[in-house]
């Protein structure tokens, strides 16, 4: 069994991923909207994005 603090660092850990995704998912359809390839687009995003 985890400890509470195992299972909130996964949490945390988990979430953090699922923004960062949520973010590139975003950028990639942005960019295709205004025809950058996402590569270039993630390629020059915010190394912040994503961080809590």
């Amino acid at each position: 069994m985890m400890s509470t603090q195992d299972q909130a660092r996964a949490l945390a850990s988990r979430h953090q991923y699922t923004v960062k995704n949520r973010e590139q998912s975003a950028l990639s359809r942005m960019a295709a909207e205004i025809g950058v390839s996402s590569e270039t687009a993630v390629r020059n995003q915010p190394r912040s994005a994503g961080m809590s």
